[in-house]
């Protein structure tokens, strides 16, 4: 019997790879840096209080746990963050992908819109930081709107590539059957733009995720860019390094979960 192989794990020259062979080399990858890191720190090329060792951060985050650091335990901050980021991401996908798919739909809105989206979708959300400070001061609105800015590109974009791809036969058919525009858009163009949409989603999750840090920099009071920034004002390099280590597991849970969604809908749909 031939060994099976997944096609998602590809070695050099295209050639598959286990999916044992694959976490091997994943397991092989984490322990080489871990392995860097706690040499440089052991070294004393840097003092211990701007590089600490990956034991000092693990120990951090096990006190973090338990006991509160700038008002809250590690997990609040944490729930804190994926509340924030979720209101603003929904809002984003919310307007982003019905704008994506009139634009697509209606050549007249595409022309008015796209001059103005275009210029405004090159601002850096961070650039957004000191008008939202201004305009919500230390509610809930400044943190939302940043997020809201990093996400809604891609889904714009996504929506509107979708539905420009959609085949015109299918809509001259459904015109010929005497179908309504609601009808088209909401039978051929929607289902149609659908792959494109769900891979703009976890674009756009990716980039609303790394806009937390910033809209946290607005004054807020739990988050774990606020639990960074009040690490760095106290000379804390391992409660910095344990926010950072919190962004990265929350993004990448968030990133598995819409490849999962995006899996589903390809194998129901049959795409490829």
């Amino acid at each position: 019997m031939t060994k099976r192989h997944d096609r998602n794990f590809l070695g050099p020259a295209g050639t598959s790879l286990s999916r044992g062979e694959f976490w091997t080399l994943t397991i092989a990858g984490f322990t080489l840096f871990f392995a860097i890191w706690s040499g440089v720190a052991a070294s004393g090329w840097l003092p211990p209080n701007l590089l600490p060792s990956p034991l000092v951060v693990w120990d951090t985050l096990v006190r973090l746990w338990h006991q509160p650091f700038a008002g809250h335990v590690y997990a609040e901050h944490q729930l804190a963050s994926i509340r924030r980021f979720l209101m603003g991401w929904a809002i984003a996908v919310g307007i982003g992908i019905p704008l994506g798919l009139l634009m697509g739909w209606y050549r007249i809105l595409d022309e008015i819109v796209t001059p103005l989206f275009d210029a405004i979708r090159f601002v850096a959300p961070l650039a957004w930081v000191p008008l939202a400070a201004l305009w919500f001061g230390t509610g809930i609105g400044g943190p939302l709107l940043i997020i809201f800015v990093g996400s809604f590109a891609p889904c714009v974009i996504s929506a509107y590539r979708g539905a420009r791809l959609v085949e015109t036969r299918f809509v001259e058919a459904a015109q010929t059957l005497g179908a309504s525009s609601r009808q088209i858009m909401a039978h051929v163009l929607i289902p149609g733009a659908l792959p494109s949409i769900i891979a703009g989603l976890r674009v756009s999750a990716g980039l609303g995720w790394q806009s937390l840090v910033g809209s946290e920099l607005i004054v807020v009071g739990a988050g774990l860019g606020y639990l960074m920034v009040q690490g760095q004002g106290n000379l804390n390099t391992s409660v910095v390094i344990a926010g950072m280590i919190g962004i990265g597991v929350v993004g990448f849970a968030i990133d598995v979960a819409l490849r999962a969604v995006e899996r589903a809908f390809n194998r129901k749909w049959g795409q490829a």
